[in-house]
């Protein structure tokens, strides 16, 4: 490998080069495969590949700050035949009361022999006598040419030709801002089309590689070009948490934080006097090239797949020269078998099939989700509730789980260290769920989403076309695809239920068809403006148990967006609510294409007395209607009898 330094510093391998300005890190340049630059040239070099963050000081956290990270100090760190890595690093003046985020940030970049690609990876560090400040997103960007690269890739059934910024430019703004309606594009089939970077975001879990395809990149061959997380301990809010990837722009993103799908809830917040320090990444940036006689789409999206799978064996890697970022001899593991105990479903424990069980900083029940100055370890339990986590920094830890068809969080009860060697067995661990007496009813599946329930047909003047239906097979009906990413669904409710709100029947209703799958607020045309929107649960009860006894309504939630749930039973003109939620959630998941934001879970106790043998009627008002975009998505609903009633 070869590196030169002058105003700007270019490491190559013989496969890549890559040019970074000194002693800023900005990138420059990325030649492969004949190549000149595969970034966009008419950015200024500042915009072509960059670290950036969002901050905010303490008790200004209304005036968000906007910082792209420059270094002020350039080092090698290491030059040898089989490996550079540069170091740009950027120091905190205390003394100046500068505007710049309260932080030492040290980036990374690495290049190691016969490597199709280059990783990026940073140390922050706040110092204990610094200023407090929250930080609400960070990320690495790049920018490649809009020119050669449209063909966006991130699963095997979201990948595209994409719009070009042009197009976005000169489009019809929606109402959310993001949203844009392509009116005069340039390539006439994405006409009619919305396009929202939010539309192709994914969970933390799904997220391993995602980028962009340049068709005849070269005479002979199309190129790749791609991001791959081989692991996700250093993101924030744990397996489930949504994130941007790829969009229009070209843009790749690699996005270590962000308060998308959570809001203020999962942004870090920093004391004054507080340490914090943390490794981001490393992230892998992936090059490959497919000859045109083949379907290079396909081939180079299968042939990143491939080196995703690699890099997530090599982790954790052994080259980060770092002492901040521990190598495998370095860090520990846990291992054990999760059972469920309910014994209104059965009298035995039941195996925890296919559980999410996790590592992550000390705290309650389903702190993960909104925790992310520490580092999270998750795992799938097997089909027995049989579970192994591998690699975990050392550190002390709260074991944290969910299952499947189960309300609520596990919270192993001990809290655990970790430290270097370590290969713990928890043996048998039980969840018992929130359980008080036998199912009386119930609507959806526990499972942290709205997915199972009704999500309508776009508007036809808003649609992405990835995300209609498709056949699956000649013999079976269409396949929803992600029905969910569609634009304006919000919108569909008010033309379903125009005249009053939905109304569920229990067991004539069926909650896949008749349970619209978010409770937002219904648009009055005539006085242009919000309306609160209440649904009605009804029931038939052949017994009450009136004798001192109290039923329970479990209330969870997939997301709510600056919503106030009120719960009334059996005539609302007549009770106050037995349960207000008071203002809950910031998760914008309807706005921006999301099934799920956090997760919240409602125990309500329903006094007997309101019961009565016959019908009844639950009450469900999400009673703040200011804007489209206030809501809920149920997860799921049950009502319980009395303990020990039959």
């Amino acid at each position: 490998m070869t590196m030169v330094v002058c105003v700007q510093v270019v490491v190559e391998n013989g496969i890549v080069r890559v040019t970074l300005s000194i002693p800023e890190g900005m990138i420059t340049g990325i030649e492969y495969n004949g190549v000149e630059n595969l970034l966009e040239t008419q950015n200024p070099d500042e915009n072509r590949g960059y670290w950036d963050l969002s901050w905010s000081k303490l008790g200004k956290e209304h005036i968000g700050m906007y910082d792209r990270i420059v270094g002020t100090n350039f080092s090698v760190v290491v030059e040898d035949p089989e490996q550079v890595e540069l170091s740009f690093t950027n120091t905190w003046d205390s003394s100046s009361q500068s505007d710049l985020v309260p932080l030492n940030i040290d980036r990374r970049f690495v290049m190691l022999r016969g490597c199709a690609g280059f990783y990026s990876y940073a140390i922050y560090e706040h110092l204990g006598e610094w200023p407090g400040f929250s930080i609400a997103e960070t990320r690495m960007v790049l920018k490649p040419s809009q020119t050669k690269f449209h063909y966006m890739a991130l699963s095997d059934t979201r990948q595209r030709i994409m719009p070009m910024p042009e197009d976005r430019a000169s489009g019809e703004p929606l109402a959310y801002p993001e949203a844009v309606l392509l009116t005069n594009p340039i390539n006439a089939n994405l006409r009619g089309e919305v396009d929202d970077k939010y539309q192709y975001s994914c969970e933390n879990k799904d997220g391993g590689v995602h980028g962009w395809i340049c068709r005849e990149c070269t005479n002979d061959s199309s190129v790749g070009f791609w991001m791959i997380t081989p692991s996700n301990e250093f993101k924030s809010g744990g397996p489930l948490k949504q994130d941007l990837t790829s969009h229009v722009g070209p843009t790749m993103l690699s996005m270590f934080l962000s308060a998308h799908y959570g809001g203020d809830d999962v942004k870090l917040r920093f004391e004054e006097g507080e340490p914090w320090r943390k490794v981001f990444g490393p992230v892998f940036v992936y090059l490959n090239s497919a000859s045109d006689a083949e379907d290079p789409y396909t081939a180079l999206w299968e042939d990143a797949k491939q080196q995703m799978a690699i890099q997530v064996q090599d982790w954790p890697y052994t080259f980060p020269a770092s002492e901040d970022f521990p190598k495998k001899q370095q860090r520990g593991s846990v291992h054990g078998r999760l059972l469920v105990r309910d014994r209104y479903i059965n009298e035995d424990d039941m195996m925890a099939d296919s559980a999410y069980v996790g590592l992550a900083p000390l705290g309650e029940a389903g702190s993960w989700q909104i925790e992310g100055k520490g580092y999270q370890f998750w795992t799938n339990a097997d089909t027995k509730g049989y579970f192994r986590i591998d690699n975990i920094r050392e550190g002390d830890y709260n074991l944290y789980a969910f299952v499947r068809g189960f309300i609520g969080d596990y919270k192993y009860d001990v809290n655990l260290t970790i430290t270097a060697g370590d290969h713990i067995n928890l043996g048998n661990l039980v969840y018992e769920p929130p359980r008080d007496g036998p199912t009386l009813w119930e609507i959806g599946i526990p499972d942290r989403t709205a997915e199972e329930f009704y999500i309508p047909d776009a508007n036809p003047k808003y649609i992405n076309k990835l995300y209609l239906s498709h056949p699956t097979s000649e013999a079976k009906a269409p396949a929803p695809v992600d029905r969910f990413r569609q634009y304006g669904l919000w919108e569909r409710y008010s033309n379903i239920y125009r005249e009053s709100d939905l109304v569920y029947e229990v067991g004539v209703s069926n909650y896949q068809r008749d349970w619209f799958f978010a409770q937002v607020t219904r648009k009055n045309e005539t006085k242009n403006a919000y309306q609160a929107t209440t649904w009605t649960i009804v029931f038939n009860l052949t017994n009450v148990d009136h004798h001192n006894s109290t039923y329970k309504l479990r209330v969870a939630l997939a997301s709510a967006t600056y919503a106030d749930l009120h719960v009334q039973v059996n005539g609302p003109e007549r009770y106050n609510p037995i349960f207000r939620s008071g203002l809950v959630g910031a998760d914008n998941s309807i706005a921006r294409h999301g099934i799920h934001g956090l997760y919240h879970l409602f125990n309500i106790d329903v006094p007997s007395d309101l019961l009565i043998v016959g019908t009844n009627l639950i009450f469900l008002t999400q009673s703040k209607r200011d804007t489209a975009f206030e809501e809920v998505m149920y997860d799921y609903i049950r009502l319980e009898g009395p303990l020990n009633s039959h």
